[in-house]
């Protein structure tokens, strides 16, 4: 292979956005607004990978000083040891060294030692109580480690500047709009706490409205107008309710209780964590009836689900392993979170998303059947939004929606053979 493509006359005038190899792993990134930073490719457990070595400069990080950053990253490689892990790694134990500090000070030059990485865990821990969603936290955590404490970590969140948020946004605001938009936001709500903590004085330097906004275009826009460059679609994937029984009746054949999940998930149209922490006590399979609590909704309120008589036996057939109707591999805990889309992996069915399927029922339920709106827009938990409607709509319709879920049911099994039984492998299962 190759190395030591590019020259110092190069790296400085390139203006093409895009990637240019030097080798060796190490490529100079060319953002559209001229922004140039070094990146560091590599491969590890069959897995390619991509490792931001920070920004080009001219003397605090030039193309040798990249070569050099390469090369100490690739012998980690070489190692078995993943170098942005290993960076990671370092940074948390040195955020933990740093809080530890922080509360051995007795508050001494407090708001010096109030980085952005701390203020980020403090705001991150006192939210984690009303985050019921554990991917979301998650989330959180690895977008800011991935794109803000590059440059923010180790600042003190008071001395924390416009320039200092475009230095982590520019490289991806155009590559990676959704991103970027949901890193500036969590960015703005860690500064908003230290203002609110009385860390930091000034105005806020993320916020998006008269002030970031008048650097980069609208990110709703920009995804809109790529979807429309792309022709795809803006919202998921979703199987045409033509395909359903076809589909059914594949998916019964696959083994394992994520399997099994997917299509209870299917009968019943809930949300993908309303199913995986479905619990026994919450359901009256006497009354046909599961009460999912307002903790686990996205709107926060309590919502009743009428099950068909295909949702209700499916349910009897599941075995009682711990609290959750779905288990996962690990004692004690719920299906994973991907448990149901690798089942639509191994089906080759990556064009359609486990979310799509409420789609699905919505269009089955308005084109070919005489069941009224709402009920559908029950049956998904949605908020109606006209307001005559929710004048209307006191109750939830629970008894009318059997009638809808039985013929929903019917349909969608209607390819099933009556003597095919599918047992529940735990060694197959994806959980």
């Amino acid at each position: 292979m190759a190395i030591n493509k590019l020259t110092v006359l190069q790296v400085n005038n390139l203006s093409i956005p895009g990637r240019y190899a030097d080798g060796n792993g190490l490529y100079l990134d060319v953002s559209k607004n001229g922004t140039k930073s070094w990146l560091f490719r590599y491969q590890l457990n069959n897995q390619r990978r991509w490792m931001g070595l920070g920004p080009y400069d001219k003397k605090s990080n030039t193309l040798a000083d990249a070569r050099s950053a390469a090369v100490d990253k690739r012998s980690m490689v070489l190692r078995g040891i993943d170098p942005a892990q290993h960076e990671a790694d370092e940074r948390q134990r040195a955020a933990d060294a740093r809080a530890r500090q922080l509360k051995q000070s007795n508050q001494r030059n407090r708001l010096d030692l109030m980085t952005f990485r701390v203020c980020a865990a403090e705001l991150i821990a006192s939210k984690s109580s009303e985050w019921t969603n554990e991917k979301h936290i998650q989330q959180w955590t690895n977008t800011l480690d991935t794109y803000a404490y590059p440059v923010l970590g180790d600042l003190p969140v008071k001395d924390i500047q416009t320039e200092h948020i475009r230095r982590c946004l520019d490289p991806i605001w155009h590559v990676k709009t959704e991103t970027a938009s949901r890193v500036r936001q969590r960015i703005e709500s860690v500064i908003d706490y230290a203002i609110a903590n009385g860390w930091r004085k000034e105005a806020n330097p993320a916020r998006w409205k008269g002030l970031l906004d008048t650097f980069y275009p609208n990110p709703e826009k920009v995804k809109r107008k790529r979807h429309q460059e792309n022709g795809t679609d803006e919202h998921f994937p979703a199987l045409d309710y033509a395909d359903m029984p076809a589909f059914m009746a594949e998916l019964v054949t696959m083994p394992g209780v994520a399997a099994k999940a997917l299509r209870f998930l299917i009968l019943t149209v809930p949300r993908t964590t309303e199913l995986r922490m479905a619990k026994w006590d919450e359901f009256d399979l006497e009354k046909k009836q599961w009460d999912i609590p307002a903790a686990r909704m996205k709107m926060t309120k309590p919502h009743r689900v009428a099950l068909s008589d295909a949702a209700v036996k499916l349910i009897q057939e599941m075995p009682h392993i711990n609290q959750y109707v779905f288990p996962g591999w690990k004692y004690g805990q719920p299906l994973s979170d991907g448990g149901m889309a690798a089942v639509l992996k191994r089906m080759s069915r990556t064009d359609i998303t486990v979310h799509g399927f409420r789609s699905t029922f919505r269009d089955y339920i308005g084109e070919e059947t005489g069941h009224p709106f709402r009920l559908a827009e029950f049956a998904l938990a949605h908020q109606l939004t006209d307001g005559a409607e929710k004048a209307y709509a006191r109750g939830d319709m629970l008894k009318k929606r059997f009638s809808m879920m039985n013929d929903w049911a019917k349909y969608v099994d209607s390819k099933i053979s009556k003597h095919k039984v599918v047992p529940i492998n735990r060694k197959a299962q994806t959980g």
